[in-house]
Order: C-alpha cells, then structure tokens, then sequence
C-alpha cells in the first residue's frame, strides 16, 4: 500500500494525479488531506462541496482523517510500503524533521522514518529560506526523499497536465514504479 498525504501547499494536483495514476495501475492507496489541504483544493481545483470531495476520496482504497491521531494508520504495526506528502508545506514538513508528530499525516511520516519505510516528501514553496533547506536535509539525512516540485521543460510541455505528469512519473520513479507519464530525457 502507497498512502498519499495532501497538505495545505500549493499544487494539490500532484496529490489527485498520483493517486489517479496509482489507481490506474490497480496499487493499493490510503489517503490523508489535511484541513489546508481540503482549503487550497477548493481553491485551486474547485473542489467546493462534500460530493466533490469525496470523489477525490474515493480514488484511495482508504481514507484517513488528518486529525485522528488514534487512527491505525499512525501505528508502526500498521503495514505500508511507502508514504508521498504531496504536495508538502513547509509547517508539515518542520513537523515531520522536528519530530512533532501532531497529527496523523505527520505521525506517519515520523513512523516512515523510524521503519525505514520509503518516504517521499513533495516541498512546494519559493523561494525557500534557510530553515526550509535545513529541515530537508534533516529529513533526507534520515532516508527521506525530497523532490520538489520543479518540472523540467526538455520534455517540451505543452500544457499543464504535460508538466504535472512530469512530476507525478518522478514520483513513481522514485517508488520504483514503472510508468510512461512523461518523456524521458534524451528518447
């Protein structure tokens, strides 16, 4: 099972592409939104009323509430093989390289880590000041994977699902899942 958080960041359209792209290729997913997130998807992505939210929850196989912190999803005995915040803002990710597990999108992230469970942290801000870079190399130096949101353009985009795609096949790449989301450099 993949889990997918949705934090309040811009760019929620990763966290509804990847789970759209993982449930095309039948991969087991859990889902987190935290309550920015479901803001920032009202913003960006129209999702404005409760049916439309739980079409977005319904791509997941399983939906989480953000702040059940008793919820089985924040037990190390809960099996999982890897954890995507995507988009990740910058409070949830000080959270997660501070320790700071005060909610079950963080509290996963801290048990990812403590596992040695593949995690995959998608910052999505700028420009970043220091603190930001600091609390990613913490989390990278305890085997977290930070890919920012930086599309490439040698892929010759020509819309934006073009460069979401690019970012979402990253992603998968990165969990070892093979996809065919994007050009690949130099084909």
């Amino acid at each position: 099972m993949i889990l997918i958080a949705i934090t309040g960041a811009s760019g929620v359209t990763y966290g509804v592409e990847l789970l759209k792209a993982l449930k095309d290729l039948e991969i087991e997913t859990g889902l987190l939104i935290s309550d920015p997130g479901k803001l920032v998807l009202k913003y960006e992505l129209g999702i404005d009323s409760d049916d439309k939210l739980e079409e977005i929850k319904a791509l997941a196989d399983y939906y989480f509430e953000a702040n059940e912190i008793d919820s089985s999803v924040n037990s190390g005995s809960f099996k999982f093989d890897a954890y995507v915040i995507v988009p990740c803002s910058m409070k949830t990710l000080s959270s997660i390289a501070n320790g700071y597990a005060d909610n079950a999108i963080t509290r996963v992230a801290d048990v990812a880590l403590k596992e040695r469970r593949d995690l995959v942290i998608v910052p999505r801000e700028t420009p970043l000041r220091t603190a930001h870079i600091e609390n990613m190399l913490k989390i990278s130096k305890e085997g977290g994977v930070i890919l920012p949101a930086m599309p490439a353009f040698y892929h010759n985009p020509e819309n934006l699902e073009d460069m979401t795609n690019f970012i979402v096949g990253k992603i998968l790449d990165v969990l070892k899942i093979d996809n065919d989301l994007f050009k690949r450099w130099n084909k």
